[in-house]
């Protein structure tokens, strides 16, 4: 279900976008450290958007990453200690500790 609200919204976004794109057709310059070119505004807001899109992505992939590496590590450490938890189980009885009680009379 969370699945499907967001993509509702990817694309109600999407749709608004692509509105103010289609009605922003004027040409503007754009500033460049180096120079300046003039480009359609569509383009420039299409661009933006997605080079939005790819930086958001971007920080997402890597969060994804350091996570599934964090997960890696903790099953690891979860095996070992269900195999130390399942050999002291395992353990014989004549290596346990016994108390016995002597006979006063």
């Amino acid at each position: 279900m969370k699945f499907q609200w967001t993509l509702l919204l990817g694309l109600a976004f999407a749709l608004i976008v692509a509105v103010f794109a289609v009605i922003n057709v004027d040409p503007v310059t754009v500033n460049y450290l180096f120079g300046e070119s003039e480009w359609p505004l569509i383009l420039v807001i299409l661009g933006s958007v997605l080079m939005g899109g790819i930086i958001v992505g971007s920080v997402g992939l890597f969060r994804m990453f350091v996570l599934q590496r964090e997960v890696k590590t903790l099953k690891k450490k979860n095996n070992s200690l269900e195999e130390q938890l399942a050999q002291k189980e395992t353990l014989p009885e004549e290596t346990a500790p016994q108390h016995e009680i002597e006979d006063i009379h």
